[in-house]
């Protein structure tokens, strides 16, 4: 008796920390983020320009949009239609356990985890449907105004204890308001996409089956020395994705690959090595790669000489985005606008949805509107993502973000480098693949020091 006692209190605390974190994380999606129609706007690659609305002119090349095929001028609802279709992943309650511990919600402490699902999941958007995809209902997901934001609070965190006290589950409220649509889609390729954006969507479910879902990646987390509720920085987080990766076994992932850079360090032939390595022996493709690139953009602070350089790479057509955040705090950073970058924010808790179930909803999984942060407030630490299609593609990118770095390291250490040959030609520690030991002891020892330098626990 006295331990279902225990129990009862376990879960009404639990139930508590989810509300408050609701209420708590509730403002960032109720207050409203202002955009200037005198800058260009630039989100993982495509660039929009405000200033031309209803205008048929071109962009003249002072602009500051760099990528020139890549511009769309004067359109906000192509921007918002591009924006509102990356995945969006966030604090999850009521899932399933995870093994070995109480938790049934990752609230104050996934928010590192979430945000390195965001960038895998935009890498898997490029792999799978392209840059040029937007998901046809992206609009009909509308923001509450505040009031409404306020009510379902509230009426969130009351029932909370209601449930609790009755001994009921938790009633659910909406997060987001959406207009009812019933889709017929317009050809095979519509369909198609639809299909593997539900697919893409799944295996982030919050359930231990999912192969990217935050259950697998606290498993692969383990061999680090990480258990669920504690903190992932940004680098930790680089390693758990390329092991979830690596080791699954879903037939449409056999043709892509994660690296992660060594001490800032990109080796060319290591990451060929990586895309010309295939299951299937009569397969001759060349692997897609998603290369992630744990830096320190400063000391203590975010070094704001960096900030040209953070701007350039977020223009890059294959960029999948960056694990940040500011201190306490991690975002997915997916683009800017001037001084100022624009995020997805993990930290709003939403109820588990089942992804097993057939037409499960998507709406939580899609942002209704950007934020912007000022760089300034950005912490040092953080993980740059690309996306490599082929060889080749890996190649061109390699030579392009070397001028990048050349530019902007001006007389400083470049961020990062990328170098001919092996890591082994230098003296490094190889990664292994023993099923047995995930991680190398040499990494161990560097997940370590990341682990300890990079974030504060909430």
């Amino acid at each position: 008796m006295e331990a279902t006692g225990t129990d009862e209190v376990d879960k009404l605390k639990t139930k508590f920390v989810s509300a408050w974190n609701n209420m708590k994380y509730s403002w960032v999606l109720k207050t409203k983020t202002y955009f200037s129609r005198n800058s260009p706007v630039l989100l993982l690659g495509k660039c929009y320009h405000f200033k031309y609305e209803d205008e048929n002119k071109l962009l003249p090349a002072r602009s500051g949009c760099t990528i020139e095929d890549h511009v769309i001028a004067g359109n906000v609802e192509e921007f918002r239609k591009d924006f509102i279709s990356r995945i969006w992943l966030t604090y999850r309650e009521e899932f399933p356990q995870i093994e070995g511990s109480a938790l049934t919600t990752d609230c104050g402490w996934g928010c590192t985890l979430r945000t390195g699902q965001m960038l895998l999941a935009q890498g898997l958007i490029l792999h799978f449907l392209g840059r040029a995809w937007t998901w046809p209902d992206a609009l009909n997901i509308e923001n509450s105004d505040s009031e409404s934001w306020t009510s379902n609070t509230v009426k969130k965190f009351t029932a909370s204890f209601e449930a609790s006290l009755s001994g009921e589950r938790e009633l659910k409220t909406p997060t987001v308001s959406q207009k009812k649509t019933i889709r017929r889609y317009s050809d095979d390729h519509e369909m198609r996409n639809e299909i593997y954006h539900r697919k893409i969507i799944s295996w982030f479910g919050d359930s231990p089956l999912a192969l990217f879902g935050l259950h697998q990646l606290i498993e692969y987390g383990k061999k680090s020395g990480k258990k669920a509720g504690d903190w992932y920085g940004p680098a930790v987080v680089a390693h758990i994705l390329r092991k979830a990766v690596e080791e699954a076994r879903h037939p449409d992932l056999q043709g892509i690959t994660i690296y992660v850079a060594q001490d800032c360090t990109v080796y060319s032939s290591d990451v060929i090595d990586k895309q010309c390595t295939s299951m299937a022996s009569d397969n001759i493709d060349d692997k897609a790669v998603i290369i992630l690139i744990p830096v320190r953009l400063g000391g203590e602070r975010t070094n704001t000489d960096y900030l040209d350089f953070v701007k350039g790479i977020l223009s890059l057509e294959y960029c999948v985005g960056i694990i940040g955040g500011k201190p306490k705090q991690s975002y997915y950073f997916a683009g800017f606008q001037d001084d100022s970058l624009i995020y997805m924010d993990p930290h709003y808790c939403q109820s588990f949805v089942d992804v097993s179930i057939k037409d499960f909803p998507l709406e939580t999984f899609h942002c209704p509107s950007p934020k912007k942060m000022s760089f300034r407030k950005m912490d040092p630490s953080c993980t740059i993502g690309f996306y490599c299609r082929n060889v080749q593609d890996f190649k061109r990118a390699s030579e392009e973000i070397t001028k990048m770095l050349k530019i902007s390291s001006k007389e400083r250490y470049p961020l990062f480098t990328f170098v001919n040959g092996h890591s082994r030609d230098y003296d490094f520690t190889s990664t292994t693949t023993n099923e047995e030991d995930l991680f190398s002891e040499d990494e161990k020892k560097r997940l370590k020091r990341f682990s300890t330098e990079e974030f504060v626990l909430l």
